[in-house]
């Protein structure tokens, strides 16, 4: 699913700012989540620190950002972090049961998936009803970063045929956009 390397993602992150993303998403302290494409944490800690008493599911295909994001909880006393290794783009990938989390956080990653369908397939598969679909990605217009993006309307589009839809945009930043999708 990688087509970026490791730095560049990396990179990428640091344009953001997750607590300020995490703080417009209604997150309550018993929820399981899951981050999808999660590197070494930038979005994994912040939402692991709001949901003490759930539990965070962190994906990634690369074992380098999951050996980093391991240390980092660690380190951060986080022990509500289950970190495994993921290609999202495969069917049931994730291996978690449908209709079970309440929350799935998807930064910088579908630009990334070669079929971003799929991987929003298999979000739409596992969030519960009432759950929130998080997502952030690259505005089209934007003059710099990667060349392959997906607009709002696409993903809308995809997420539509899935049976969840918009709840509401949410600000992350002046080169991504964002939007809560439920099901």
């Amino acid at each position: 699913m990688t087509k970026s390397p490791l730095l560049f993602t990396y990179n990428m992150v640091s344009l953001l700012e997750p607590e300020k993303i995490i703080n417009q998403i209604p997150i309550e302290e018993h929820f399981l989540s899951a981050d999808f494409g999660c590197g070494a944490g930038g979005f994994t800690i912040p939402l692991a620190r709001r949901s003490l008493k759930g539990l965070v599911y962190a994906f990634d295909i690369q074992d380098t950002v999951l050996s980093a994001l391991q240390g980092n909880a660690t380190s951060q006393g986080l022990n509500n972090i289950k970190a495994a290794k993921c290609d999202l783009e495969a069917p049931s990938a994730t291996g978690i049961p449908a209709n079970s989390l309440d929350l799935i956080i998807i930064v910088n990653v579908l630009f990334q998936a070669e079929h971003a369908d799929l991987v929003l397939k298999e979000a739409a598969r596992i969030i519960k009803p009432g759950g929130m679909i998080v997502i952030v990605d690259w505005k089209k217009d934007v003059p710099f970063g990667p060349n392959a993006r997906i607009s709002l309307q696409e993903t809308q589009d995809i997420l539509r045929r899935l049976d969840v839809k918009l709840k509401h945009e949410i600000e992350a930043g002046t080169y991504h956009w964002g939007a809560i999708f439920g099901k």
